[in-house]
Formats: structure tokens, C-alpha cells, sequence
């Protein structure tokens, strides 16, 4: 995805619900600028479905600016939650992040946002930092390397 892609990121935004976005991005509207802010720090893809028409937003970068540790940031529009788009695109971030030479996932969300928590649960064993209302999720990402490891999840601290 590049700035010019401003357009599918609109229409992608228009699909999702006022909660959505706070959940995903802390407020209810983004602006072009705020995409470009983000692809200086991420590279983000858009998810389309067969009729072309954009269904998840995917980004992974050094938010945290710590050597091998990649952040990721996830929306699927509210209509198509509960499908595993959400885990299968987590996946692939998770994948991409490692070949790259990442060692480590993270991410920051709501500590109620129990979706993208049990999303991240089924990555790999998860480490809990809450922050206030919020949490931040870390997975090693050699823990990411077989769908079939147990996930196991520690208590936020």
C-alpha cells in the first residue's frame, strides 16, 4: 500500500463502525496525512475480496523502535469478523516480520478488545503488559513457526 492508495483506505474506513475505529486507531477519523505518518513507520497492505473491494487493513514496522521487534496493527471491516481473515492475515504479518529477521510481534490494544486478544492467543504464547485500559501483547516469533503449538497465555502484569 502506498498514500496514492488513499481511496481504498476510505472506503475501507467507511465499512467499519465508530467502535472499530477507536478500538483499532483511538478515534473515529483518519486523514490522508495520518496514512502517510504510517507508512513512514509500517509497511501496510489492503485486504480486497473477490470483487475488489477492501475488507482488512494489515500494518507491521518498528513502532517501538526496538532491534527485532515489529508491531503489528489489524482491522478487518465489521462485516466480515468471525471469518479468520483476521488470524490468516496475522499469520502472514507474523511470517513476513520473521523472514525479515524480527524476533518478536507486538501489539497495543484495548486490554477489552477480547477479539484481537484471542486473535493474538492463537499466533503463539503471548507475554501481557497491561497499561491502564490498555495491553500490550508480545509473541516470539520462532513460537509463530507451526499452527499446531500450544497457546498459552500469561497474566498481564
Amino acid at each position: 500500500m502506498t498514500a496514492a492508495d488513499w481511496d481504498l483506505v476510505a472506503a475501507f474506513h467507511a465499512q467499519c463502525s465508530e467502535q472499530n475505529l477507536l478500538r483499532r486507531w483511538g478515534r473515529t477519523r483518519l486523514t490522508p496525512r495520518d496514512l502517510t505518518r504510517l507508512l513512514v513507520q509500517a509497511q501496510c497492505w489492503i485486504g480486497l475480496d473477490a470483487h475488489e473491494r477492501p475488507l482488512a487493513l494489515l500494518c507491521v514496522g518498528p513502532v517501538s523502535r526496538e532491534p527485532g521487534v515489529v508491531d503489528l496493527g489489524l482491522q478487518v471491516a465489521d462485516d466480515h469478523h468471525r471469518r479468520g481473515i483476521g488470524t490468516a492475515l496475522a499469520r502472514q504479518a507474523a511470517r513476513i516480520a520473521r523472514t525479515r529477521g524480527a524476533h518478536t510481534l507486538t501489539a497495543f490494544t484495548q486490554a477489552s478488545n477480547a477479539p484481537m486478544l484471542r486473535l493474538l492467543e492463537r499466533l503463539g504464547p503471548t507475554r501481557c503488559t497491561r497499561d491502564g485500559p490498555y495491553v500490550e501483547v508480545r509473541i516470539a516469533l520462532d513460537a509463530c513457526a507451526s499452527d499446531t503449538l500450544p497457546h498459552t497465555r500469561t497474566a498481564p502484569t
